[in-house]
């Protein structure tokens, strides 16, 4: 999936998803074409409607949502591997809400709080494919029964990533072993690498 309208590449020289340096490259290159640069309408929403849930953001980047949610009165914590993200969200969120991003692997970490709402932006996309496994189970191991996943997923199958779109029934078998689909919308204000290919899911994990 190309676009024409999108900025192109730089030559980065780490090609590996896996790696942090991966990330820290584009963000210290200001290459960062999937950051919405605010706080989609969904999610305001979708936070409106869940006003004491304590959130986890996995992937955070610059970390804009999580601003919005501390400013709400949310718990909320948000993580990124990338020193590099971690510094832009840390410059973007102040001193004052500096300590709501931590640098962290999502596939080891114990968040502070047991979340009832776990934010997925950007992030499973941005995994390596041979991940997705382990992002289902990590997923239901730190949601409690009754519990939600829910955000914005990149729906369609992509020659090349990050992001990796993933076909629907794709995404159907990786987390229904876990959770019960409940919500499911199309999204109509996405950013350009991601136009036409999301949905607003919200997915609550079974007992």
């Amino acid at each position: 999936m190309s676009d024409p309208n999108l900025p192109s590449a730089p030559d980065f020289a780490t090609r590996d998803p896996n790696s942090p340096e991966f990330w820290d490259e584009r963000f210290e290159r200001h290459f960062t074409p999937w950051d919405q640069a605010g706080v989609p309408s969904a999610f305001q929403s979708f936070a409106g409607r869940h006003r004491d849930a304590a959130v986890l953001i996995p992937g955070c980047g610059s970390a804009y949502e999580a601003l919005w949610l501390a400013q709400q009165g949310h718990s909320v914590r948000a993580i990124d591997f990338s020193p590099a993200a971690v510094e832009a969200a840390h410059k973007q969120l102040g001193a004052q809400h500096a300590q709501l991003v931590e640098q962290a692997d999502f596939f080891a970490y114990e968040p502070p709080f047991t979340p009832d709402w776990i934010y997925e932006r950007a992030f499973l996309c941005a995994l390596p494919l041979a991940r997705r496994a382990g992002y289902a189970q990590r997923m239901a191991a730190l949601l409690p029964e009754g519990a939600l996943l829910a955000g914005f997923f990149f729906i369609g199958a992509t020659p090349k990533g990050p992001p990796f779109g993933i076909e629907r029934t794709e995404l159907d078998a990786l987390l229904s072993p876990f959770f019960d689909l409940i919500e499911d919308e199309a999204v109509n204000d996405s950013i350009a690498v991601f136009a036409g290919h999301e949905r607003w899911m919200s997915w609550r994990r079974r007992g």
